[in-house]
Order: structure tokens, then C-alpha cells, then sequence
């Protein structure tokens, strides 16, 4: 009966409640890889990379497991309910004991792929806040270069993710990751006055655009594949491509004749919004063919590290092993092992006061 089977959740809610006592759930995922591997022994076992819309896990498992020849089913972009007993061992991670598969229907991959809704929600949110920001912008050409990007990328910019790994690592996850940095350099712009606050936020909407060539996402999977263009030029130069292109074709529009006048020159605004995209990894040896040579190109390059550290830290918080109170266990590419933040002291009340 239907009723009698464990809880179906998804892989984010099962690292939060897998511990050393094995627990009963479901969870409905696509594999994103199956490479078979030999132990120091000589012996084979799978590594499966399993993924669902907001989180992936890896799964090892031993030739010892009764279910290992069926396991050979679990083929790359497969849809698979896996119904076991969940256990965090600490070494090898959350793993299923006594697994049952089950591939999904028709049905359930389509619910699957909609995303978690609650995920999907909060992107929701996030995409209409860099609409809204990318609104007010009031440069014409900087303005009108954007809403052009998001009016003829915008469905690819939803499902692409801000990193393969380390940060952001999911569909979706660049929209959070721009939303996230346009929210901070304008609280510093307003900090800083004399910042150029529209090319600030036109260049966090463009800094990571080449990644919708290198981290996208099939509209029918959750399984990233490899882009030749991305592993052949890289994000930068992609997005300096995309944006030269992008202005040529905003330099075509009928408004465009009136912006010949203005001050600064349309060309000159161009070389800044580029000069952004170049320089946001902040250093040669990270991918950057020129430093940071304006005040706003150095402010997106420390927004954009500090929101992609801040993700790794509650990446870090929410999946890691606590090795001690307080002190969890490091994670790939976090060099050392995190410490959990000092509480804020709550606000007095008035008859404390």
C-alpha cells in the first residue's frame, strides 16, 4: 500500500536529517553519472552520482550488495526511485542500506524536473528582483544591453547554475548567485557614492553570462553536460563575446540614434561593462586576463567572491559532519574545517530597557 511506504524527500532534506542510525525514506532522482571502479583489492564497485533539483549525492556502491547487478541499469540521465534505509557513515557519507529501485513513471519525472518547490519559489523571487533592479538602471545603453540579454537568454539563464561544483551548483543557481551580488554592490553603492551604480549592477547581471554556455543545464535533465565552447574558451571570454554581440545589436535599434551624443560615449561605456566581465576573478592565475582597474570592476570582484564563500559556508553548515560542537568537517574546496557563527544577541525588549 502507498500509504505504508517511507516519506518521499529529496536529497537537501535527507543531508539535513541522515545521521549514524539508519532512517526509512524515498528519494526520486536522475543519475547524473555510473562509473564502475576496482578497490585496493581488485574488487569493482559504482560510483553513482545521483541528483535531483537542488542537490546531488554520491553513492558507492560494493559488488557485496545484492542489488549490484542491477545497479548496472542505472545508466547516465536514468530516473530512478531509490527506497532504503539512510545512514550518514561518516566516511563514505549518506549511502542506502537494503536499497530497493524503482524507475519512474512518466509522470514523476515530469514532477521531478519541475524542481523542488520551495527552491523554485526562491528563484522565482530572485529572477524578478534582477528584473526590477535591471529596470532602474537609468544609462539607456546600459539598460537597454541588459533587458536585451535577459529578454533573449533569460529562459537559458534560469536553468543554468553558477559553478560545476563549489558553489551555486545547481539549476538555477546563477540567477540566485546575480540576484545575491546585485543586492550587496547596491548596499555598497550607496555606501559609496561615486560608484557608477548602474554599471555595477549591469556588470554583476553580465559577469557570469559566458557560464550559459559552460554550466547549462538541458530543459530534461539535471545531469550538467560538458559544452565544447566552454571547455575550449571559458566563461570570460565567452562573455566578452556575448557582450560585444549584444551591443552591436543594441547599437541597431531605432533609440539607439539618439544616444550618439551622450556623455560618456557609447564606446567608452562599453569598454567599462567589458573591462568588468575581464577582470571579476581578480587575478592572472583565477582565469582573469586583466586586473581590476576601476572602483566598480574591484567592487564586483570581492561581491562575487564573498556571495559564492557565503553559499560554501552554508553549503558547509548544512551538509557537513559535526566533528565536534560547533566544528564541522572541511569541504572540497574549503581549506580548512569550518566553526559555527557567533549568535547575534536578540534585541532588547522595552521593559528590559
Amino acid at each position: 500500500m502507498e500509504s505504508d511506504l517511507p516519506d518521499l524527500i529529496t536529497i537537501t532534506q535527507l543531508r539535513q536529517i541522515a545521521g549514524p542510525t539508519p532512517q526509512p525514506y524515498r528519494i526520486q532522482v536522475q543519475v547524473d553519472n555510473r562509473n564502475e571502479k576496482l578497490t585496493s583489492g581488485g574488487s569493482p564497485f559504482f560510483e553513482i552520482k545521483l541528483a535531483d533539483g537542488g542537490d546531488s549525492l554520491l553513492w558507492r556502491l560494493f559488488d557485496s550488495n545484492p542489488i549490484f547487478d542491477e545497479a548496472r541499469s542505472l545508466t547516465r540521465g536514468s530516473f530512478v526511485e531509490i527506497t532504503a534505509q539512510w545512514v550518514d557513515t561518516g566516511k563514505y557519507g549518506i549511502e542506502p542500506r537494503h536499497p530497493r529501485l524503482r524507475p519512474l513513471t512518466e509522470e514523476e519525472k515530469g514532477t521531478l524536473l519541475g524542481g523542488d518547490p520551495d527552491l523554485l519559489a526562491r528563484q522565482r523571487i530572485d529572477y524578478a528582483d534582477i528584473e526590477r533592479f535591471v529596470a532602474a538602471i537609468r544609462d539607456p545603453r546600459l539598460r537597454g544591453v541588459s533587458s536585451l540579454f535577459l529578454e533573449k537568454h533569460g529562459e537559458r539563464f534560469r536553468r543554468t547554475a553558477a559553478a560545476r561544483e563549489n558553489h551555486h551548483a545547481r539549476r538555477g543557481g546563477l540567477v540566485e548567485h546575480v540576484a545575491q551580488m546585485m543586492r550587496s554592490a547596491l548596499a555598497i553603492a550607496s555606501t559609496y557614492p561615486t560608484l557608477n551604480q548602474d554599471l555595477l549592477v549591469a556588470g554583476v547581471l553580465f559577469h557570469d553570462c559566458g557560464k550559459l554556455w559552460e554550466n547549462s543545464y538541458p530543459e530534461s535533465s539535471f545531469a550538467m553536460p560538458y559544452h565544447l565552447h566552454g571547455e575550449m574558451l571559458g566563461h570570460i571570454t565567452l562573455g566578452l563575446e556575448l557582450m560585444n554581440k549584444l551591443w552591436r545589436d543594441l547599437l541597431e535599434r531605432p533609440e539607439a540614434t539618439a544616444w550618439a551624443t551622450l556623455e560618456p560615449a557609447n564606446e567608452h561605456v562599453r569598454l567599462h561593462l567589458l573591462h568588468l566581465i575581464a577582470s571579476h576573478h581578480g587575478e592572472y592565475q583565477y582565469g582573469s586576463p586583466v586586473l581590476p582597474k576601476t572602483p566598480e570592476a574591484l567592487v564586483l570582484h570581492h561581491v562575487d567572491n564573498i556571495d559564492a564563500k557565503m553559499e560554501m559556508f552554508r553549503r558547509g553548515y548544512e551538509n557537513s559532519r559535526e566533528l565536534a560542537p560547533g566544528i564541522f568537517e572541511r569541504f572540497r574546496p574549503w581549506p580548512v574545517n569550518v566553526v559555527a557563527p557567533l549568535s547575534s544577541v536578540p534585541p532588547a525588549s522595552p521593559a528590559t530597557e
